[in-house]
């Protein structure tokens, strides 16, 4: 099937190569039997004694034998491959047998192509999917054991620590702590709880990687993280409270420009009010794509924006007034889109922490 000389060294399989081979075997098995059907055997004709096949009685090398080492995946082509192969000899081999047994269940060549066909179908399709979902992955953006990966902006040194797998933010002074690269298209996950009534605290997306001066928090996308008893605790000057949707995700620009899926102001409110309170985890998934970004709150799609200004940056998390902890923070890249020096935040060479 693969070679016609003994003693061929393998090369590695891909896509294109497997379709031609494939193809180029079927078409030998249509023109056998469409010789079979034209020139049928006489009653008397003495029996041909058939040709001994060059692929039976080649030995396949194992995957060890090959010349060159190969991945996991080139190694699972192979071996697929290999079955294929013996599947074709074994729908070969009926050929000569007047009444064929059934064969994926049928008894005619045509079924039998029909399935060589199916299995050839299923496995490219197979590996397709096997190599794309290598691609597309959640990997942690904190490892649980250490702030390897991240960068203190503008707090102190003891703001931020590692304890129990988790990122504790003591909340003094007001800053920020970034990824160390900058991020485009991703989905974000992110679990958090405040300690303290009111507490508040954010992430920001596609943000600088430093802060201006005269100013503690960049420019970037937040995503809010209150505590529910902030809006207790900031009554308005004519006596009412904010609005109970201020402490459950607003999503809100911060020095770029955006348009609001449920616009409060400039700010986007989510339409359902979903998250828990002080000591209790709420988890966040964040689809941030070509300048839109969809918020999940606790497993519901609840508030989103579009059109931002800028849509590549880094990632930060808020220091803000209040202890709070987050964990189990971990993200899928996505394919890059179109983006330009005006929709991205400047890169900073520099990424040595404070």
């Amino acid at each position: 099937f693969m070679q016609n000389k003994p003693k061929v060294k393998y090369a590695k399989i891909n896509a294109k190569s497997f379709i031609i081979s494939t193809y180029a075997y079927l078409r030998h098995l249509v023109n056998q039997t469409n010789k079979a059907k034209t020139n049928p055997i006489k009653a008397n004709s003495k029996p041909i004694k058939p040709k001994t096949n060059p692929i039976q009685t080649q030995t396949n090398p194992t995957c060890s034998e090959l010349v060159e080492p190969i991945s996991p995946t080139l190694k699972f082509d192979y071996l697929k491959c290999l079955k294929l192969k013996q599947i074709m000899l074994l729908s070969s081999n009926q050929r000569n047998i007047q009444k064929p047994e059934t064969i994926f269940g049928g008894k005619t060549m045509k079924n039998q192509l029909k399935a060589l066909m199916c299995i050839t179908v299923v496995l490219l399709c197979g590996n397709s999917l096997t190599r794309a979902a290598d691609t597309l992955k959640l990997r942690k953006l904190f490892n649980g054991k250490d702030l390897s990966g991240w960068v203190n902006v503008n707090t102190a040194k003891d703001t931020w620590s590692v304890r129990d797998g988790m990122i504790v933010c003591t909340g003094h002074p007001i800053g920020v702590m970034r990824t160390k690269r900058q991020y485009e298209n991703f989905v974000l996950q992110i679990e958090w709880r405040h300690m303290e009534a009111g507490g508040n605290s954010g992430v920001f997306l596609w943000s600088q990687g430093t802060v201006p001066e005269g100013r503690r928090l960049p420019s970037g996308l937040e995503v809010q993280m209150l505590e529910l008893d902030w809006v207790n605790q900031h009554k308005r000057d004519d006596g009412t409270l904010p609005p109970i949707a201020y402490v459950h995700g607003e999503v809100f620009e911060v020095g770029i420009k955006t348009v609001p899926d449920n616009p409060r102001g400039r700010r986007s409110k989510s339409i359902e009010n979903r998250c828990k309170g002080k000591g209790q985890w709420n988890k966040y998934v964040v689809v941030a794509v070509d300048g839109t970004v969809k918020l999940s709150v606790n497993g519901k799609f609840v508030n989103g924006i579009s059109k931002a200004s800028v849509k590549k940056g880094y990632i930060c998390l808020e220091s803000e007034g209040a202890e709070i902890h987050f964990r189990n923070i971990k993200i899928m890249e996505l394919p890059p889109g179109i983006t330009n020096a005006e929709n991205t935040a400047p890169v900073v060479k520099d990424n040595k922490s404070k």
